[in-house]
């Protein structure tokens, strides 16, 4: 527990951590580029951090509870940090092993430039309603996905938004998915409740975005020709033993997450398996990529090994194939374990002085009728994927500040649970330093502020919740003889 604050902050004090943090964010893109994730961002969030723990202090939070503070708020992104390191080393097993290049191969020979994007959206859709993981749908599909919609020409940043927006529908509706279990859980509401009131504002956005998508393909010039698909099969087929036995490898993983298997273990069963593949079919590689000759054993060891942890470049005859087959592995993903370590500590110093609450409390006072709540919802759960920098603060703080309120207002509890997800699940892929934003660009390939304006459905879905709330239409409302309080109690209690 967080002690609290001798002194509460004012709004004036809350404020100033954040716009020292996005005044510094803001130079750094200025200065920098797309080179301010490699760590000019992060000094901006521990800068920023230390001005919230000066006022936190100043306040009277002793610095021991700061400190156990930012200790909290780190170890709550833990399972997400060795989730990210294990997806380094099953994009190294997978490519080595050929599964990547296999679906990049295969998927050539389906797909073209005009559907590409909606079937990239709707197979994304499946896969992650499937597992209800969008990172894991993203580090297996996405991948090959983004490799066969460059070859067809299309720019890396819509094809990321493609999948990025596929991905979180399916985790958005997936009855597998954490998040779609704790928003109902935070608000009190039953997990089918919840979804089946969900597909009120999300199945728009996503028809919505799927037009977006069509129209591109259908007005976009993409570069590709039948040529440039032509050299890239051609130079996979020269490198790798393609053959459909490969999918067994992501098929595995996927039914083992359907299955309730937790990630962890899902994932690390994934890396394990790509790299025995990698033996089996594609054992003169593995011997290349170790770069010793005479003793198979080792060779194999060291090579599978070096594709889990280190970098592992393909060379081809044919450059846009080399860059699509290369891997970083886990080495390839501390830069965004960094990113992720000095955003929570950021969250974790803003906590401890109780500064989130207060710019989240001065919120609701503007909420007046149910439209001006729901977008206040809305605009905090945004906040906190922002400042916080992770989803599940984004759903947990905001569900726990604006319960009481949505039920003294007479709104059943799957108002507040759909408001979360419509925009604290979504949005917080949308965030570069989020540990969803920072995860997805160091998976891909492809900035956060690249694939952003091109992720429809995840721009959509807080739009349409704030329109529905406005417009009143099927806002459910307890009934008059109904109590809240008791109906509340009786959730919780099943």
């Amino acid at each position: 527990m967080t002690e609290q604050p001798a002194t509460s902050a004012n709004l004036f004090q809350a404020i100033i951590p954040v716009f020292v943090l996005i005044s510094m964010l803001g130079t750094n893109v200025y200065l920098f580029g797309s080179a301010s994730l490699d760590g000019s961002n992060q000094i901006a969030l521990l800068l920023s951090a230390a001005v919230a723990g000066v006022i936190a202090i100043r306040l009277g939070v002793g610095w021991r509870p700061v400190l156990n503070s930012i200790v909290n708020s780190i170890s709550s992104a833990m399972s997400s940090i060795i989730i990210l390191l294990l997806i380094g080393s099953l994009a190294g097993t997978w490519l080595i092993s050929g599964v990547v290049p296999a679906m990049i191969y295969y998927g050539l020979q389906i797909l073209n430039p005009t559907i590409f994007l909606v079937a990239a959206c709707v197979v994304c859709a499946v896969v992650s309603l499937a597992t209800g993981s969008s990172w894991s749908t993203v580090a297996t599909v996405g991948i090959a996905l983004l490799g066969i919609g460059q070859t067809l020409g299309m720019q890396e940043g819509v094809v990321g938004g493609a999948i990025i927006s596929g991905a979180y529908f399916g985790d958005k509706m997936s009855p597998l998915s954490d998040t779609t279990n704790l928003a109902p859980a935070m608000a009190g509401t039953d997990l089918f409740t919840h979804i089946k009131y969900m597909a009120i504002t999300t199945v728009p956005s996503i028809i919505i975005s799927l037009i977006i998508y069509l129209a591109i393909g259908f007005f976009s010039e993409a570069k590709g020709s039948v040529n440039d698909v032509e050299a890239v099969l051609l130079a996979i087929d020269s490198r790798f033993n393609v053959t459909g036995w490969l999918f067994l490898v992501p098929a595995v993983v996927i039914v083992m997450i359907i299955k309730r298997v937790p990630a962890l273990p899902a994932l690390l069963v994934g890396v394990l398996t790509g790299g025995l593949f990698a033996v089996i079919f594609q054992p003169e590689l593995v011997v290349q990529v170790s770069g010793i000759e005479g003793n198979f054993i080792k060779s194999v060891y060291v090579g599978v090994m070096q594709s889990m942890y280190g970098t592992v470049e393909i060379i081809t005859d044919h450059a846009m194939v080399n860059d699509l087959l290369s891997s970083g592995g886990m080495s390839g993903m501390m830069n965004t374990v960094w990113l992720i370590l000095c955003a929570m500590t950021f969250g974790g110093a803003m906590e401890a002085g109780g500064l989130l609450k207060v710019i989240a409390s001065e919120v609701i006072k503007l909420a007046k009728g149910t439209g001006s709540l729901i977008a206040s919802t809305v605009l905090t759960c945004g906040f906190f994927n922002i400042t916080a920098s992770d989803q599940y603060m984004a759903i947990v703080v905001p569900g726990r500040m604006y319960a009481d309120t949505y039920r003294s207002r007479g709104l059943k509890p799957e108002n507040l649970s759909r408001t979360l997800e419509d925009s604290g699940t979504v949005t917080s892929v949308l965030v570069p330093w989020n540990t969803c934003g920072a995860t997805q660009a160091s998976v891909l390939g492809v900035a956060t502020l690249v694939y952003a304006p091109f992720s429809f459905f995840n721009i959509i879905s807080p739009f349409m919740t704030m329109l529905v709330g406005f417009l009143g239409y099927k806002i459910r409302y307890y009934e008059p003889d109904e109590e809240p309080d008791e109906l509340q109690e009786e959730v919780l209690v099943k």
